[in-house]
C-alpha cells in the first residue's frame, strides 16, 4: 500500500513578504447536519473536545478545530492518523441521527502564510476586509482565494491557515507565492 503525501509535497517559499508553507497531513471531517440536535452537537464536541463555534469562527482544543462552514456544515480538525477511530466514534453517536459526517482530508490541501505581510498576502486574493480591526485571530471565512474557493482563519497575529480543493493546490501555492513575491508589499496595513 502507497504512503499517503501532500499535494505539494510540503512545498515552502520564504524568500518575499511572507513565508509560505504547505500544512504537513491533515485529518479533515465534514459534518452535517443540524447544531440544535443534541447527538449531532455532542458527536462533534466530544470527537474535537472544542466548543461549538459561533458563525464564522473557529474553535481549537489542542491538536484539534472545528471551524464553522455553514449554518449546517462545520469541518473537524484532527491528525491525520486519528481520522478512522474520530469518525468511528463520531458514527456511533450519530446512528440515530439525520446527520453525514466525511473524512475529507486526502481531498483537501492546507496552507500556512505567515510573517508581517501575511495579511497582505491575504488581502490580495481574497474579498474580505482583513483590516486589523475587522479580521481577528479565531475568525474564519469560506471564500475565494484568487479564482478558486477556500477557507481560512487565523490561529493567531500574523499567520493564517488555508484550506483549498487538492486539486486545486499547485494553482493556491502559485497565487500565493505571487502575492509574497519580494518587493511586493504596499504597506496598506503598516503603521
Amino acid at each position: 500500500m502507497s504512503e499517503p503525501v501532500t499535494a505539494l509535497g510540503g512545498a515552502s517559499a520564504d524568500n518575499g513578504i511572507a513565508t509560505l508553507a504547505e500544512a504537513p497531513l491533515q485529518g479533515m471531517i465534514t459534518l452535517r447536519g443540524d447544531f440544535t440536535a443534541s447527538a449531532v452537537k455532542k458527536a462533534v464536541t466530544s470527537a474535537s473536545g472544542a466548543a461549538m463555534p459561533d458563525q464564522g469562527r473557529v474553535t481549537a482544543e489542542g491538536d484539534r478545530a472545528l471551524c464553522w462552514m455553514s449554518p449546517d456544515e462545520l469541518l473537524l480538525l484532527c491528525p491525520y492518523d486519528a481520522v478512522g477511530e474520530t469518525l468511528e466514534r463520531m458514527h456511533k453517536t450519530l446512528a440515530k441521527s439525520h446527520a453525514l459526517a466525511v473524512n475529507v482530508s486526502d481531498a483537501r490541501a492546507m496552507f500556512r502564510v505567515s510573517g508581517a505581510g501575511a495579511r497582505e498576502v491575504m488581502a490580495k486574493l481574497s474579498p474580505v476586509d482583513l483590516a486589523p480591526d475587522q479580521f481577528t485571530p479565531g475568525m474564519f471565512r469560506r471564500t475565494r482565494l484568487a479564482q478558486v474557493p477556500a477557507a481560512f482563519w487565523m490561529p493567531e497575529e500574523e499567520a493564517f491557515h488555508i484550506i483549498c480543493f487538492r486539486s486545486q493546490a499547485q494553482y493556491v501555492f502559485d497565487v500565493l507565492t505571487v502575492a509574497a513575491q519580494p518587493g511586493s508589499s504596499v504597506g496598506v496595513y503598516q503603521e
